[in-house]
Formats: structure tokens, sequence, C-alpha cells
């Protein structure tokens, strides 16, 4: 019986990868890139295959929910495409006389992509466009509960291949059910790498020898403070955790409710389905499992969760999530955490400066770098919190899982991968995006001197320090 070598195997596919990528940059235009972007974001919103691929992903990873999968595949793909549709990523992209420098747009290479079981559609499509927008191949390097679909993404790839002549090979992935191994190899031999989802596999990219984009966890925590308007909070607060199960690492993981208004809001809470429970060991002694999220009540239907944790008899039918309130934070208080379901953790602050150290606390316990968000209608909080949050983003009364990884009504990037910065242990704070794959060659011309006298630069100083 022949076995096939994983490393060799995984090498082949690059080797394949890298000469399908080097015809297509050779042959290319900004035509081509368009047009194989569109063919792959084509495969996966086409309805009756945007559903197959929604079903696919519940069906083999057991997290999240199909009717909001087929909106998540939808609608991301459609938010890329119209960020992508305009961006130069052929030939010179910008040319300035006054500084003689023209610069040329330059595909990468082979990207290799490491991608979770939360997202095993919309995430790798993400990474494929915004790769073949800017003119390289991609290696995708699914979770093992994510090969059916992404093995089914890519057939529908390649069958919007075919139509156009454009080569298979320039959309892979590791077959079978994936390994460390492969995973590791791809990584090392890849031009760049992009990962989102286990943190261990973000620490192996950036310690792989290879260029690396990694984004950090997430663990959202958003203040409601005593302006806020709290019907329309509680409403996007339930829409954005309730969203595909809470699959998304923005979903709202924590809430910081000012007391002044927290009775008030509770009430808004309960109208739109959240339960909140008041003894916390309800929760925590079925949601964590000999130290580990219970697989029962993980990005679960609400019935489903809410049997889970054995609360059927204690909240209202219609429950769509459950609140929970605590007060500690940090590794012995894991309600402080990232939960993965429909369980939002609740704090109450004394007041608004409260709210703010207890949020900053949660950020360093768990989700530093992310994104933090508030509901107010001040003006000047939300600038309060970008200096007092190592955070990257400020979500300001917005559905925190839409707003954050780009909306049609926000100018973020539509994103799948949201870089947390130092803070979070990444080399980016902002949205993957296109801009990303892509780099770029500098022809210097020479170009008169400007060569400032000394007391240009340095007069205020020597006015106050003297020479």
């Amino acid at each position: 019986m022949n076995t096939v070598d994983p490393i060799a195997e995984v090498e082949a596919i690059v080797a394949r990868a890298r000469t399908a990528q080097h015809a297509f940059e050779k042959s290319g235009s900004q035509r081509a890139y368009d047009l194989a972007a569109q063919a792959a974001a084509w495969a996966i919103m086409e309805p009756t295959r945007n559903r197959h691929l929604a079903e696919l992903a519940v069906e083999t990873t057991g997290l999240g929910n199909v009717p909001d999968k087929i909106t998540k595949n939808h609608r991301k793909t459609l938010g890329l495409m119209r960020d992508i549709k305009h961006a130069k990523t052929y030939g010179i992209i910008s040319d300035d006389p006054a500084t003689g420098i023209t610069e040329l747009a330059r595909p990468i290479g082979v990207i290799g992509a490491v991608v979770p079981s939360t997202n095993p559609g919309a995430t790798p499509a993400n990474n494929i466009i915004n790769a073949l927008k800017c003119g390289n191949a991609i290696v995708v390097s699914p979770s093992p509960k994510g090969v059916p679909t992404c093995e089914a993404l890519l057939g529908y790839i390649h069958a919007e291949f075919d139509k156009l002549g454009i080569d298979r090979d320039l959309v892979q992935m590791i077959p079978g059910r994936g390994s460390k191994e492969k995973t590791q190899r791809l990584l090392e031999i890849a031009d760049l790498i992009v990962v989102t989802g286990s943190q261990n596999n973000v620490k192996r990219a950036y310690t792989s020898g290879t260029p690396a984009l990694a984004v950090g966890a997430g663990n959202v925590a958003v203040i409601v403070d005593e302006t806020a308007d709290l019907a329309a909070a509680a409403e996007k607060i339930k829409a954005s955790k309730t969203f595909d199960n809470a699959t998304s690492c923005s979903s709202e993981n924590v809430i910081v409710v000012v007391d002044a208004i927290y009775d008030a809001f509770a009430a808004e809470m309960a109208r739109t389905g959240g339960a909140l429970i008041t003894d916390e060991t309800k929760v925590t002694s079925k949601l964590w499992v000999k130290g580990h999220l219970n697989p029962a009540a993980i990005a679960q239907d609400a019935d489903k969760m809410i049997a889970a944790l054995g609360l059927t008899d204690e909240v209202p039918a219609d429950t769509a999530y459950i609140a929970v309130e605590t007060k500690g934070i940090g590794p012995a208080h894991p309600l402080s955490g990232e939960k993965l379901s429909r369980v939002l953790t609740v704090y109450r602050a004394r007041d608004f400066d409260d709210a703010v150290a207890i949020t900053r606390a949660v950020q360093l316990h768990q989700g530093a770098g992310h994104s933090v968000g508030i509901h107010t209608t001040t003006d000047d909080r939300p600038l309060i919190l970008a200096n007092a949050i190592p955070t990257s983003r400020i979500i300001v009364n917005q559905a925190h899982t839409f707003a954050t990884g780009g909306s049609f009504t926000n100018g973020m990037p539509f994103s799948l991968s949201m870089g947390c910065g130092s803070w979070g242990g990444n080399s980016i704070d902002t949205n993957l995006h296109w801009r990303h794959f892509m780099q770029s060659t500098k022809i210097v011309r020479e170009i008169p001197a400007n060569e400032p006298p000394l007391d240009e630069i340095f007069g205020e100083y020597w006015k106050e320090a003297g020479k």
C-alpha cells in the first residue's frame, strides 16, 4: 500500500500554485485580476450554492445557523467586492512628479491561509478574493471540521474558473482532514501567511520564518451609559449577540451598564429576549466542563443552549440569549472571557469612569487590541475610551458583530479578520483587506535638491533649549 508523504504533498501543491501564479502575473492585467476575484465571489454568492455552503457548514461543524451563514456569506462578500471594485492592483498605481517616485503594484506570490471552523465558507472566500485581486495564488488550510465546506467552495470556484479559462491551481487547499504537520509546512514555504482563528496557529505563523498577517482573539466589551437610547441599544445588542449563534469574534461577550440606568436597561433586554440570571453559578457550572467550554452550548440555537445550561424552566420560552451578572475579572472568572455562545456577561458600573475601568480590566484579561463598543449620545466619551483602552476599534451605537468587520453603514473595510496591533500580539491594527495582499516596486528618479537649513528644523528647539 502506497502512502503519500504529507510534507511532499504540501510542497507539490505549493509548487503548482507557484507555477500558476507566475503565469497569472506574467500575462496579467487589471481586468484579469478583477475577473478572477469576481469568479471567486460569485462562487459563494450565487444563491443555491450559498445555501448549500451554509447548510454544509452547520452540518459538519455544528456551529452557527443556516440563515445567518447565508446572510454572512452574501453580505461579507458583497461588501468586499464593493471595497475592491475600483482598487488599482496592477501596473502603475501612483506617479508623483514632485517626489520622482513611480509605484508599481506587484503580487506577493503564494498566499497560505489558515482559516477557522466558525466561518468555513466566508473566511476562505474573503482571503481568496483578496489574493486573486492582487495577482496571487492561494493555498487554504481549513480546520478539520471546515474541510467539507472548503472543498465545496473550491469546487464552485473552479467551476467558475473553467468558464473563463483560469488555472485552477491558483486556488487550492491542503487535502484531507488536515494536520499540524501539513499546516506547518505551508507556513514555512508560502510567501505570506494569513491566519484567522486559533491563537496557537497565530503563534506558529509568527515564528515560521514567513511574513505573516495573523489576528488576535476577540472578547468584546460594550458600555451602555446613562445617556444611551436604551431601547435601540438593547435591540442592537440582541441582534449582534444572537447572529450566527455568536460564532463571530466580534460578538459581544461583556456589557458594562452604568448603575443609573441598569434596571431600565435590564427591562429592555428582557423585552428583546435577554433573560437576566443573577446567580452566575447556574451558568458557570454548565457552560464549562472540566475547564473547557461545553460543546453542547457553543454556537447553538437558543433552545439547545438553554437546555445545555439546564435553564429551560427558569427563563421565558422566547429567550434569545442569556445575560448573567458577575463582578469578577480574570482567569478565575471565566465569564469575563470569550464564550462563543449566546451567553452575555453583565457588569454593573457605578458611573462612566467605573465602566471604563471595568472595560479596560476585561480587555487586559482577554481580547486586548480587538474592539470595544459604547452606546451613548455624548460626543466625547468614545474619544475617552479610545485613549483609555488598549483597543484598535471603538464601535459607537452599532450592533458590534455587524460593524467591526465592515458594514454598509460605516467606513470599515469588509473583513472577517481583525488585526489587534501590538496589544493583541499582531503586526497589523486594521481589518485585514486587499492592500495587505499586495506589495509594490518603486521607481525612484532624481529631483531638485530639497535640503533645509538647520534653523528651519531646529529654530523652535533652540529658542527653548539653546544651542
